[in-house]
């Protein structure tokens, strides 16, 4: 398998000088299968640059949404393979509280977007599956979710295939002040022994109590997660909109610290746009 990241920030899009080195696009991560399937996690405004690489190709598309915040599937009417003829694009919203699986197409209706979901010629299938079905299959690899702390909710994916484990966990609150719809011991069943954790990191200790109950993690819960899972790498992902790359550097290099003090192999890093790791 091999993942590349085409979008790391959280909440909004940001442009500018200060945030060229991690990259300002919301979130959007692509996973190429051995077999080279296609597995996108999240449609967020990184997905546009993803789909010139896409509609070089004519085999199908499949999108895990973790929700349908903006942030997450605001770049989908610019994926170019929507517009492929044909082309298979199979949707698997997220587990919201509110049933909207149609709400990533419904985004293009009205004075919204001027082309609208019906005029799209591709093949767009959306996969709504039961809410108590916690795995499927995507050609060779087997794909599980579990619900995460968010506000509306939504869902975490993990998927294993040759051998290798990624899990997709993003605009997660590992501890909430609110009703928690998976507790962190949970978590770290789900995650464990993963090759990379990709984990939401978009707050610190230092931004709390003001950010508690917003729906996502601090850097260092992140780090305890995947010391506690015994993960091999973390991505920290969905940078806050207001931290710039030297304030992403500090994040990394604190979370470095946590590392070294338990003296774990963990490969700690924050994830970046166009950044791609071999598993």
């Amino acid at each position: 398998m091999k993942l590349t990241f085409y979008g790391v920030r959280g909440s909004i899009p940001t442009p500018g000088k200060d945030f060229i080195r991690y990259g300002g696009n919301t979130a959007c991560a692509h996973l190429s299968l051995a077999d080279g399937t296609d597995i996108i996690f999240d449609a967020g405004t990184g997905i546009r640059l993803l789909g010139q690489e896409l509609i070089k190709k004519d085999t199908p598309v499949y999108i895990l949404l973790s929700h349908n915040h903006w942030d997450h599937i605001q770049g989908f009417p610019f994926f170019a393979p929507i517009y492929q003829e044909g082309r298979p694009i199979l949707i698997y919203p997220g587990q919201t509280n509110a049933p909207e699986y149609d709400q990533i197409l419904k985004q293009m209706s009205g004075s919204v977007f001027p082309v609208p979901a019906s005029a799209l010629t591709s093949d767009i299938q959306l996969i709504s599956l039961p809410q108590s079905q916690e795995s499927f299959t995507i050609s060779s690899a087997k794909v599980c979710r579990i619900p995460m702390n968010h506000p509306g909710k939504g869902s975490a994916f993990s998927v294993e295939d040759d051998g290798k484990k990624v899990v997709y966990v993003t605009d997660n609150e590992l501890y909430p002040p609110y009703k928690k719809e998976t507790d962190f011991l949970t978590f770290v069943e789900f995650c464990r022994d993963a090759d990379l954790l990709i984990h939401d990191a978009q707050y610190m200790l230092s931004d709390m109590p003001a950010k508690s109950g917003w729906g996502h993690s601090v850097a260092e819960e992140a780090v305890k997660l995947a010391m506690a899972c015994n993960a091999k790498r973390l991505a920290l992902y969905s940078h806050d909109p207001e931290r710039t790359d030297n304030d992403i550097d500090h994040v990394v290099a604190h979370c470095r610290e946590y590392i070294k003090l338990t003296q774990l192999p963990i490969d700690v890093f924050a994830a970046s746009e166009g950044q791609t790791i071999a598993l």
